[in-house]
């Protein structure tokens, strides 16, 4: 809790830099790259990279202090995007919740996509289930002005808390991520797999992406693959790695929020 805090205290100072990490999604039956997760790190003065994840989930963090670092994450992110995407795959973008109910994320997010090098429908702007915003018609809402931006919108963490399905009907997202609880050992647990395969079918037949994250050993792999899951994700497909790193600038106005 200590280190968290000090990661805080130097980041609201603009200390250290953050450095976007990239990790690959692939099709499984071919092999072929789908798609890049965006994931921010915080680098410290001593070198050290830090997951922003914990920093922003810390319930000790203010909102006020949660929405500027995650806008802060948000900027770094399009900027690489404006910088070194293409269009040649997805770039799926994560994004805290909270940050949907604040002006200064909407007041951003023209400039952030008109300045990159690809149509907006290449971005996919992912949000889990457990965070952030629980009225449902609210955040039903955001879901369809990200998509009048011509921005696609994903579910990530599907398994993970009892809201997910629910999340999942209201938002009709356009992409869901299989949380990394539905895929561990699940080789050796059959109502996972079983659970795994109903999914991949619901979502060939709503026609919208389906991706098994958080896959770390062979036999998982295969065991996702053998449950018709078309994309995935994890340690043993590729490990996140760093882009160029972006200076920590002074906080983003967001004001009325």
């Amino acid at each position: 809790m200590d280190v968290i805090k000090g990661i805080l205290r130097s980041m609201l100072s603009g200390e250290g830099i953050i450095v976007p990490h990239v990790q690959p999604m692939y099709r499984l039956n071919d092999n072929r790259l789908m798609a890049l997760e965006y994931l921010a790190r915080y680098v410290d003065a001593d070198n050290h990279a830090h997951p922003v994840g914990p920093i922003l989930q810390d319930p000790a963090l203010r909102p006020a202090d949660r929405l500027i670092l995650d806008l802060k994450f948000l900027e770094s992110t399009f900027q690489t995007l404006a910088r070194t995407g293409d269009e040649s795959h997805l770039h799926f973008v994560n994004l805290e919740p909270v940050s949907l109910e604040a002006p200064g994320f909407w007041e951003c997010m023209p400039r952030w996509i008109e300045s990159l090098p690809f149509g907006p429908d290449n971005v996919v702007m992912e949000f889990t289930e457990s965070q952030g915003v629980h009225d449902m018609l609210a955040l039903q809402g955001y879901a369809n002005r990200l998509r009048d931006m011509g921005l696609q919108v994903a579910v990530d963490d599907l398994g993970a808390g009892v809201a997910s399905l629910t999340h999942m009907a209201r938002l009709a997202p356009d992409y869901i991520k299989a949380d990394r609880s539905l895929v561990e050992q699940v080789h050796r647990r059959p109502y996972q797999a079983a659970l795994l395969n109903a999914l991949s079918h619901f979502a060939q037949r709503m026609r919208i992406g389906f991706i098994a994250e958080g896959i770390e050993t062979l036999d998982e792999l295969e065991a996702v693959m053998d449950a018709d899951v078309p994309w995935g994700q994890g340690f043993i497909l590729g490990q996140p790695w760093p882009t160029r790193p972006r200076p920590i600038s002074l906080p983003i106005a967001v004001s009325g929020s």
